[in-house]
Parts: C-alpha cells; sequence; structure tokens
C-alpha cells in the first residue's frame, strides 16, 4: 500500500491508500435520498459513525449537482455550511474535511473555517478565482472532469475516446494548476459527469491510464446511475452492486473511494488489500 503526504496549510500529513471519502450532503435534491441530511444533530450522528467505520476524508457539499439540478448561488450555499461547518470543524477536530464546491467565495469560506481540501467538480472552469484560493492557502485540490455543466452535462455527452480526451484534459489541467501554484493534486474522472453509461465503463476499464499523470486518483461510483440503471433498480437498492464496482476501481488504480456507505467500503478495501497481498504463487 502506498502512502502520500499532503501539504494542508504548512501541516504535513500522510495519508494511507487506498482511502475512504465519505459523502455529507447538506442538500434537500441529492440523487440517492437517504445521503440528504437537514441537521446539524443528525451531521454529527453521521460523521461520527464514518470515523467509526474507518472513514479517512470526509467530504461535505451543499450543492447537489446531478444531472439537471438547478445550481445555488454561493451565498445559498455558504447559509447551508454556515450552520454545520464550524461546529463539524470543532467537534471533530482531527478528521479530514474536504469541501465540494466550485464557487470561490464558498471555497473561501470553508477554508476560512477550516478545510483541508477543495474539492472541484468544474478544475477551476466555473469559478477561476477559486484557483487563487486555493494556491494562497496552501491545502490539496480535488480537479474533477465535466464535460458541460451539471443542466446540460448528460443531454447527449459524446467523445471520439472517452480515455483519451480525458487524459489530454487533466495533462493541461494539471500543469495549469502547478503553474498557478498548487502542488497537491488529485485527480477525479467525473464518472457520470458528462458521461453515457458505456462511457462510464470505459473509464472504469482504463483507470489504469490514469495512473500516467502520478497524482492520486479518486473516484465517485456510489450508488450512481451507471450502475442503477441498467439494473433497472433505484439507488437505494445498490449496495451490493456499488461494493462490485469499488473493487474493480481498486484493482484499476483508484486510490481515494468517494462513498456513501463507508463500512461496506472499509470491507472492500480489506479484500482489496489481500488480493494485492496474495498475488504471487508460493
Amino acid at each position: 500500500m502506498k502512502e502520500v503526504t499532503f501539504n494542508i496549510k504548512g501541516r504535513l500529513i500522510q495519508l494511507q491508500f487506498p482511502a475512504i471519502m465519505g459523502i455529507i450532503n447538506l442538500t434537500p435534491d441529492s440523487y440517492y435520498e437517504n445521503s440528504r441530511m437537514n441537521s446539524v444533530d443528525v451531521v454529527l450522528q453521521k460523521v461520527e459513525m464514518m470515523i467509526n467505520d474507518g472513514v479517512d476524508i470526509i467530504d461535505i457539499g451543499a450543492e447537489s449537482t446531478r444531472s439537471q439540478s438547478t445550481p445555488l448561488t454561493a451565498k445559498e450555499e455558504c447559509k447551508r455550511l454556515y450552520k454545520v461547518l464550524p461546529i463539524l470543524r470543532k467537534t471533530f477536530p482531527d478528521i479530514l474535511i474536504s469541501l465540494d464546491t466550485y464557487h470561490s467565495e464558498t471555497a473561501k469560506y470553508g477554508i476560512d473555517e477550516g478545510v483541508d481540501f477543495i474539492n472541484d467538480i468544474s478544475s477551476g472552469l466555473m469559478d477561476p478565482s477559486i484557483i487563487q484560493y486555493v494556491a494562497e492557502s496552501h491545502i490539496p485540490y480535488i480537479a474533477m472532469h465535466m464535460l458541460g455543466t451539471p443542466a446540460t452535462m448528460q443531454l447527449d455527452p459524446h467523445y471520439e475516446n472517452v480515455v483519451k480526451e480525458i487524459n489530454y484534459f487533466f495533462s493541461e489541467r494539471i500543469h495549469f494548476l502547478h503553474e498557478a501554484g498548487i502542488n497537491d493534486i488529485i485527480i477525479d474522472p467525473g464518472f457520470g459527469f458528462g458521461k453515457s453509461v458505456d462511457h462510464n465503463y470505459q473509464l472504469l476499464n482504463h483507470l489504469y491510464e490514469f495512473t500516467m499523470h502520478q497524482v492520486p486518483i479518486l473516484v465517485g461510483l456510489s450508488r450512481k446511475s451507471m450502475i442503477y440503471k441498467p439494473l433497472k433498480l433505484s439507488p437505494k437498492d445498490t449496495l451490493c452492486a456499488t461494493s462490485a464496482i469499488h473493487l474493480q476501481a481498486l484493482l484499476n488504480g483508484a486510490d481515494i473511494l468517494r462513498v456513501h456507505d463507508v463500512k461496506e467500503a472499509n470491507h472492500i478495501v480489506q479484500i482489496y488489500k489481500l488480493i494485492i497481498k496474495n498475488t504471487g504463487l508460493n
């Protein structure tokens, strides 16, 4: 297993991969109903459970970016975070917290409140000022690929070669982010963000090709439409299938699993470690 050191505001933090990122949605409209949280107490209980189940990073977001979702303003997004983020940071001072936002104003607020990562679905393309805030704050940045915007991304996604085109996108974007002063970068191919079901499985099967960038790879696969649509299920019925996809992602080079179900993801990580440990013949 590899260990990566991140510079978080001057502190060197070591994180062992594979790592688990637990999802906290402060939204009334996320695609997975059971992930929606509307009170501080519910969030704190959920985070405590995730910590007990072995989470490495908490990813908190206040805007749903599901297909055809209605965007929030930064002001509306921050209003949801005001009630939760300071208390979350105070209650769990040692847990790593990622803020899921593409708004520079929201990122600045989160950084001031002590978040450790910024997770941006647009890689800085929707609000370029976010890059400056992250660079000046010396925290890691998660750069995701998305075709279009959440409102348009699934209307008719088209690629000549989805793996090649997204790899090229990251080659350019990583260079730009380094030039802007961001040293610690994590990439996310953006499963479900401007991709058909076939595109998503092509990315999954060729995930190892993204290791060429020599940065950690995060995948957000948990209970997504690439799982529930082919199976004709609802998101709440896809835990077993999600676990299967998570194992395949790890075997193909994923470093971080962004998940709704931490305990089950931790089981998958343990099985993955056993597989890797016993790949040779005695």
